[in-house]
């Protein structure tokens, strides 16, 4: 269990650091899930620092995350992204999951939009579909707050009562509309994984609420709300959840389909990120 006071020293280093390289603090955060990370190569002004350079960063172990930040601008918006996230099951703390979003908060950021790609429960959903996530359920079996209280952050006692901005949610349904895309938006679970779920188990998100299923965002999302930031949920719907089609499931998948979607999403995301304040 780390303490509140070195978890504040790890983030002061990682912080320090960074504020070397950069002209000024960012808007807004971006993590970028799998095979989505090509929108930062569209940040103008770029300045990349690869995760291993900076000081108490966790490193990307996945196909789909290359493991950069990368800051300057998009939209109009000074912006940070995470050119790939980590994971609990990577074998990684809860901590050092969210230490990306810790950093931001640390460093000013008022924002955090999280994209992912995510297994689809919904059957009125379809493989490319992008969804707007409107609630989450965590069964993750791990709360990223449990512990030490970092309460430079936030209260011990955090509401989620609205984990995703509802002012944000609603420019996003907008935009999709304008764009012509299906109008979605649903309840995400966060399981811990690595192994995709089991008819059984889909069976039974099913029925408690969820839309779509996937191994990360809901620990950033808690931790941003902890730390009183706005939050956007974005997800690609890269395959149908096991047992709703007659198909295994692999990684590879999910890689080709957002490789598929990827303008469509790229267009929305930019677009998007304009009218967010």
């Amino acid at each position: 269990m780390i303490t509140e006071k070195k978890m504040t020293t790890k983030i002061n280093d990682a912080r320090e650091y960074i504020s070397k390289k950069i002209p000024e603090i960012p808007e807004l955060g971006i993590v970028l899930g799998s095979g989505l990370g090509n929108l930062a190569e569209l940040v103008q002004n770029q300045i990349v620092i690869p995760y291993k350079e900076i000081p108490n960063f966790p490193l990307s172990t996945v196909q789909g995350h290359p493991g950069r930040l990368v800051f300057g601008l998009l939209s109009g918006k000074q912006v940070m992204v995470l050119q790939g996230r980590f994971h609990f099951y990577e074998g990684y703390e809860m901590h050092e999951v969210t230490f990306p979003v810790r950093l931001m908060k640390n460093m000013g950021i008022k924002g955090l939009v999280v994209t992912n790609a995510a297994g689809g429960i919904n059957v009125n959903y379809e493989p490319g579909d992008i969804v707007i996530i409107n609630d989450h359920i965590n069964l993750m079996g791990c709360n990223p707050l449990r512990g030490a209280n970092y309460s430079d952050q936030g209260a011990r006692f955090p509401d989620l009562s609205e984990a995703y901005n509802s002012e944000w949610r609603k420019k996003a349904l907008g935009i999709m509309g304008e764009l012509g895309l299906k109008v979605l938006q649903g309840v995400y679970v966060g399981v811990s994984g690595p192994s995709y779920e089991t008819p059984a188990e889909i069976r039974y998100l099913r029925t408690i609420g969820a839309d779509l299923v996937g191994m990360s965002t809901v620990p950033e999302v808690i931790v941003a709300n902890h730390g009183r930031m706005k939050v956007l949920g974005i997800s690609c719907v890269t395959n149908m959840a096991a047992g709703i089609l007659a198909q295994k499931l692999e990684h590879a998948e999910v890689i080709a389909i957002t490789s598929r979607i990827e303008k469509v999403f790229v267009s929305f995301v930019k677009k998007l990120i304009e009218v967010l304040d």
